[in-house]
C-alpha cells in the first residue's frame, strides 16, 4: 500500500509537469524554442544564492522550452549549458540548472545544494548579526545583470529529469504502512562502531513546515535524547516556531547552527566543525536534524558512520532509508542508484578527495574511517576532539 501511494504521488507529479502522456517523451524539437532575454537584480537574489530572473515561468514555457531540454545561458562573459527543470532536486548535488517551479512566478538560476550567485561571480553575500542576508553586486559587476537564454539540445536531459521525479506528501494518512517514527524520518543510527541508542537522526522536531515535527518530538522524547544538533535553524528562528516552549526538544541541550545547503562551502565546514566539537564536549544521547533530516543531516550522519567504522554499504543503506520513508524508493526501483550516485556517493567522494590520486579511489573498498578522520582534521577538529567524539558515540 505504501509503495502504491508513493508511486501515485510520482505519477501525479509527472502528469502535472508533462501532460497526460507522462512517460512518453515530449515532441522535442517540433518547434524550435525562441531565444529569450532577461535581467536580474542583486537585491532580488534569494537567501541561498538563487538568482531570480525577470523572465516568468509562463514566458519561458510559452517560448517553446520543455522540461528536460538543455539550455544555453550567457551572462557576464560566461556561457553555461544547463538543464531546464522544475525543481532543485531535478539535478545532481552541486549542479546548476534553470528552473521554472510551480511555486514561483519567475524563472530561477540555481545550484542544487549550492550558491549560484557567488559561484558565478554575480554577487557577494553579507550575513548580518541578526542572520539576515544582504546581496550586493560583485566587484566590477554593474546591475541589473543581463542574460541570454537559448536552446542547446531539445530533450537532452529528459531521461535524467524523469529519474529525479520523486514527490512526497505531508499528510500522515498518506503513509498508512509507516510507523510514526518512519513518517518523521526518525531512526537510530546503528551502523558498525556506534553504540545502540547513542545516535539518532530525524526530521525537524520543531519546524512544522512538513507536518512531522510533533511525531519527531515524541520520538526523541521516547528515545531519551539529551543532546540535539540542529543544522537548519538559528536560535531565534527555532524558538519562534509555534509550540517550541512546550516541546520536549526545548528541555534538551542543543546547538543551533543555521548551516547552508552547500556542503562544500567554507561556511558549512566551519559550522560542521562547531557541531562536532559540541558533540565531543557533551556526552549524551544525540539527535541530528535539519528540516527533512535528508540532506544536511544525511551527510553529517554518513560522516560519523564512516568515522566509526561503518562499511560503504551500511552508509548507503542508512542514507537511502530516508528515500523510502519519504518517497517509497527501494533497491528495486530505477531511481535508487541515481539517487545514491547523485547525492551521498558524490558528496562523500568530494569530501574524501584530498589529492588528484584520491579522485580515482573506490569508496566501496576504501578505509572510510581514515578518510573521515582526515576530513575532520582538515575542517578544524583536533586529534583529542576526534577521540572524544568517537568515545561518546561508541559508548565506551
Amino acid at each position: 500500500m505504501r509503495k502504491i501511494v508513493s508511486k501515485v504521488f510520482m505519477l501525479c507529479a509527472l502528469f502535472a509537469l508533462l501532460g497526460t502522456a507522462a512517460f512518453v517523451r515530449p515532441a522535442y524539437g517540433a518547434e524550435k524554442a525562441k531565444t529569450l532575454k532577461a535581467t536580474a537584480k542583486a537585491e532580488e537574489i534569494q537567501k541561498y544564492g538563487n538568482v531570480v530572473l525577470s523572465l516568468t515561468c509562463d514566458e519561458i514555457k510559452d517560448a517553446g522550452y520543455e522540461y528536460g531540454d538543455v539550455v544555453k545561458v550567457r551572462f557576464l562573459g560566461t556561457t553555461l549549458k544547463i538543464p531546464f527543470v522544475s525543481n532543485y532536486s531535478d539535478v545532481d548535488t552541486g549542479k546548476p540548472a534553470i528552473l521554472a517551479r510551480a511555486a514561483d512566478t519567475n524563472v530561477l538560476l540555481a545550484i542544487n545544494m549550492g550558491d549560484f550567485a557567488t559561484t558565478y561571480g554575480i554577487a557577494a553575500k553579507t550575513v548580518h548579526e541578526d542572520n539576515t542576508v544582504e546581496w550586493n553586486y560583485a566587484d566590477e559587476v554593474t546591475g541589473p545583470v543581463s542574460f541570454s537564454i537559448s536552446l542547446k539540445k531539445a530533450g537532452g536531459y529528459y531521461d535524467e529529469f524523469v529519474i529525479h521525479q520523486l514527490t512526497m506528501s505531508n499528510e500522515r494518512t498518506d503513509y498508512p504502512d509507516l510507523t510514526d517514527e518512519q513518517f518523521a524520518n526518525f531512526r537510530m543510527v546503528n551502523t558498525t562502531g556506534i553504540a545502540e541508542g547513542k545516535l539518532y537522526r530525524t526530521s525537524s522536531p520543531i519546524n512544522p513546515k512538513n507536518n512531522r515535527n510533533t511525531y519527531a518530538d515524541a520520538a526523541i522524547k521516547k528515545a531519551g535524547v539529551t543532546v540535539i544538533i540542529n543544522l537548519a535553524d538559528d536560535e531565534e528562528t527555532a524558538k519562534g516556531y509555534e509550540g517550541f516552549a512546550d516541546s520536549y526538544y526545548a528541555t534538551a541541550k542543543n546547538t543551533m547552527l543555521n548551516m547552508p545547503v552547500d556542503l562544500a562551502s567554507d561556511e558549512f565546514k566551519t559550522k560542521l566543525a562547531s557541531a562536532l566539537k559540541f558533540m565531543a564536549a557533551n556526552p549524551g544521547t544525540y539527535a541530528i536534524h535539519c528540516t527533512e533530516g535528508k540532506d544536511r543531516a544525511g551527510y553529517v550522519a554518513a560522516l560519523l558512520e564512516c568515522l566509526m567504522g561503518a562499511s560503504y554499504d551500511e552508509v548507503i543503506e542508512d542514507y537511502m532509508t530516508t528515500f523510502y520513508n519519504y518517497y517509497g524508493v527501494t533497491k528495486d526501483d530505477v531511481q535508487y542508484e541515481p539517487v545514491v550516485n547523485s547525492n551521498i556517493a558524490k558528496s562523500l567522494k568530494t569530501a574524501f578527495t584530498f589529492s588528484k590520486k584520491d579522485k580515482k579511489r573506490d569508496l566501496s573498498t576504501a578505509d572510510l574511517a581514515a578518510c573521515a578522520k582526515k576530513y575532520l582534521k582538515k575542517i578544524g577538529l583536533t586529534n583529542a576532539e576526534i577521540k572524544a567524539l568517537k568515545k561518546n558515540l561508541s559508548g565506551k
